[in-house]
């Protein structure tokens, strides 16, 4: 792999984890905690979309961007050919 294609590489690399962050950031922390009071009227199984999101929404958030990055990580292995035949 050449300097070019592995900067390109880690940028790519870098820029999902970021998104990725930002994301769970914005669903444990905002939702559940900075914007529990704006959406509390909101009802989700028994109880509020707040307490929901702090509870169980950010776990299932953090899961579903596990398997996102694993299959993007793994797009991108592929075009830059470093994946594990």
């Amino acid at each position: 792999m050449s300097d070019k294609s592995a900067a390109a590489y880690w940028s790519a690399n870098l820029r999902v984890i970021t998104i990725c962050m930002v994301i769970w950031a914005v669903v444990s922390f905002g939702f559940g905690i900075v914007l529990r009071p704006l959406i509390s009227w909101i009802p989700i199984g028994g109880t509020d979309l707040g307490f929901w999101f702090a509870q169980q929404g950010s776990i299932l958030t953090f899961i579903v961007l596990i398997f996102y990055y694993t299959w993007y990580m793994n797009r991108l292995d592929k075009e830059f050919g470093v994946d594990e035949q």
